[in-house]
């Protein structure tokens, strides 16, 4: 575990919902981890766990792993197993599986949990990416609602005592919303809880985040509860989000990214206390490294484990004064005494630099038009055609 100082106060907040529970699990902070592709493998998570366990009882929240198709499940794809494996420390085990067609789901969720390797299931109907879209899949889903509702429900019968739930975005677009019948439909089959994202699919991550719609969907959906996602970017953000809208929890995705002692900071602010992380670049390179080791552990092998990490540099130092110059060596790492070599060349005494680092971080792009099967959104239900080609959509791709 990197070692930090002391944290900087930052101005009071009131104290909002300290836990979260999720079928049997309560956790000390109402906080997720959202599933990203190629980030939020163990590494990631186990990083993310030590700083939410600095201001909680606990590890500070439910840390999910990336997204699986149910599919390369069933068929046995080796690397998506693995990617459901958890490590000792991750408890509870929360995995994200993604499907279109209700009987492969099903059967993997039978097949996770006779392997033991999930304590809370989520299903994701939240991807805008348009080689899953425009073949039915991810967030363009739930408007097929009678297969949604048969996607859920089977994965909550066959999950038993282990809870399921829902990520899901406000609907295609602003003329196609699906976000209430989805939280509706959730409720009713036995889903343990509902993530918002507040952008429809079309939007992918530009603009801003509708918080209004999570502010709807928790006054509708009054039976299991309601998390907020979409432009936490500080404990401040996850707060005023709570107080807003009333959501049980916030699910944080691209703000952590390059920043996992925001889960500190989270597991604070909701615990009423005003301390935050303000890292030196020293502090920010000793956690890189700390990163660099639990991906080499991750992975068994050193040179993908650092080729890994390149992708992290950028969102690392965002703000600090570090040069393009280095920022292009240290995105070209080749080891461990490689990264050593190159962090020891950094001014490790400067500050914090307070604005610049804080704010909007990952790729937002632009909104795009969605990608849909012809005639998809001509009707809510489901023509043999369209059904004949879903499976289609089962791509390892994630998002949400």
């Amino acid at each position: 575990m990197t070692t930090l100082d002391a944290p900087t106060p930052a101005p009071a907040a009131a104290p909002a919902r300290r836990t979260l529970t999720i079928g049997p699990h309560t956790v000390d902070t109402p906080v997720v981890l959202a599933p990203m592709a190629g980030i939020t493998n163990m590494a990631f998570r186990l990083l993310c766990r030590e700083f939410g366990s600095l201001h909680s009882a606990d590890d500070g929240g439910l840390y999910v792993g990336e997204m699986v198709t149910t599919r390369a499940l069933v068929e046995g794809h080796k690397e998506s197993w693995r990617l459901v494996t958890m490590g000792e420390r991750e408890r509870p085990r929360s995995i994200q599986l993604y499907g279109v067609d209700p009987a492969t789901v099903r059967r993997a969720v039978e097949m996770v949990l006779e392997r033991d390797k999930a304590d809370h299931i989520d299903l994701n109907f939240g991807c805008p990416v348009p080689k899953v879209t425009r073949r039915g899949g991810g967030g363009i889903l739930p408007w097929k609602t009678e297969l949604f509702t048969r996607i859920v429900r089977g994965a909550v019968e066959a999950a038993g005592d282990v809870p399921v739930t829902v990520k899901t975005r406000i609907g295609i677009d602003a003329d196609h919303t699906t976000y209430r019948d989805a939280g509706l439909i959730a409720q009713e089959v036995g889903a343990a809880a509902i993530a918002l994202h507040g952008r429809t699919v079309d939007q992918h991550y530009s603009g801003t985040a509708d918080w209004d719609a999570i502010a709807d969907l928790k006054r509708l959906v009054t039976d299991i509860p309601v998390l907020g996602n979409g432009d936490i970017w500080s404990a401040e953000d996850a707060l005023r989000m709570v107080e807003q809208t009333g959501c049980d929890g916030v699910v944080v995705g691209r703000g952590c990214q390059g920043r996992p002692w925001l889960f500190a900071d989270l597991a604070a602010g909701f615990a009423g206390s005003p301390e935050r992380v303000r890292p030196t670049l020293g502090q920010v390179a000793a956690i890189l490294r700390r990163h660099a080791e639990l991906l080499v552990e991750f992975f068994e092998d050193e040179g993908r484990g650092i080729r890994d990490l390149r992708k992290h540099v950028a969102w690392y130092f965002k703000g600090y004064p570090v040069g393009g110059e280095m920022r292009h060596r240290l995105a070209t790492m080749e080891s461990l005494a490689d990264l050593d070599a190159k962090l020891a060349e950094l001014d490790l005494d400067a500050p914090y630099p307070g604005e610049a680092v804080e704010g909007p971080r990952g790729r937002a792009g632009t909104p795009k038009r969605p990608a849909c099967p012809e005639g998809w959104m001509d009707s809510r239900d489901i023509t043999p055609d369209i059904a004949a080609r879903l499976h289609e959509a089962e791509l390892s791709v994630s998002g949400g």
